[in-house]
């Protein structure tokens, strides 16, 4: 303890927890499990993870389509909250990108023809900023099916199930439709030894990602029936340098920014495909 608080009155707003071998039968060695698995236990250490995947479309009636492949990253730190009845828990920002890649040409996307309305458009690729979890994850007493162990292999599995108005929609969307729905269902795999073991992050992660979806805006399907397919696997990585170059270098023109994690006390309401890509409609107006 007399270390951990002269490293706090050197470096500031640094956490010291998860420096002992955990016990995953208790609710605070969980929460800081799942807090090493996402992040670090480290107060604003940016952490990294990337994916590779396929876009396919799925429309009632006809087979599916691959539309793209597709690369991304997500880039993350966290921060150690404490409650006095709740306890010690953390609460994480990220920005996150993700390019849809042609599977003929291997390259960055920048038109497509939809082979529904033969109508060429513009590529929007994601550039959500930020990705910020909602409120502060605390210790839970619910333990028994929060982390899976199957023979020393942890699986922790995530659902986010989306359900808005939608940004581009008016003030009458309760009458005509037109809220957006998706889901997201996060898989992530690590070693049970890594995880429990006393060190600051799991590196050996392993990530899954499955997105179900409207068409995104840009391809301006208007009201055809049909979904997007997002399908991916990836992995946590060391540093920026290990994200792959096609991806690597389009963040380093395109969106510099995307590099570091937000500020741990970011407060901006988060940005999703929906919301960006109204904003960049309206920038492409104002040039006009």
């Amino acid at each position: 303890m007399r270390f951990c608080t002269f490293l706090l009155l050197l470096l500031g707003n640094v956490s010291c927890v998860a420096q002992k071998k955990l016990d995953l039968s208790k609710p605070d060695a969980v929460n800081i499990a799942q807090r090493k698995i996402q992040s670090s236990t480290q107060d604003g250490e940016n952490c990294f993870f990337t994916w590779e995947g396929t876009v396919y479309s799925r429309v009632s009636g006809e087979k599916d389509k691959l539309l793209f492949l597709c690369i991304g990253m997500n880039v993350r730190a966290s921060a150690t909250v404490q409650d006095s009845v709740k306890g010690t828990g953390y609460r994480q920002v990220s920005r996150e990108v993700l390019v849809y890649i042609d599977p003929k040409t291997n390259e960055i996307a920048k038109t497509w023809k939809s082979p529904w309305t033969n109508k060429e458009v513009e590529v929007v690729q994601i550039a959500n900023d930020p990705v910020n979890m909602r409120g502060v994850a605390f210790p839970s007493k619910e333990v028994d099916n929060a982390l899976r162990n199957l023979a020393g292999t942890i699986f922790w599995d995530v659902q986010v199930p989306l359900f808005y108005p939608n940004p581009l929609g008016g003030d009458f969307q309760q009458y005509v439709g037109g809220t957006y729905q998706a889901i997201e269902m996060f898989n992530f795999v690590v070693p049970e030894a890594e995880l429990i073991a006393p060190k600051t992050r799991a590196d050996n992660v392993i990530i899954a990602w499955t997105r179900v979806s409207k068409w995104m805006p840009w391809m301006e399907m208007g009201d055809m029936a049909g979904q997007l397919i997002f399908n991916g696997s990836g992995k946590k990585v060391q540093s920026f340098e290990y994200i792959p170059k096609i991806l690597r270098e389009y963040i380093q023109k395109e969106q510099p920014l995307f590099k570091t994690a937000p500020p741990l006390d970011d407060k901006r309401p988060n940005e999703t495909s929906w919301t960006y890509f109204k904003k960049w409609l309206e920038a492409k107006k104002l040039k006009k």
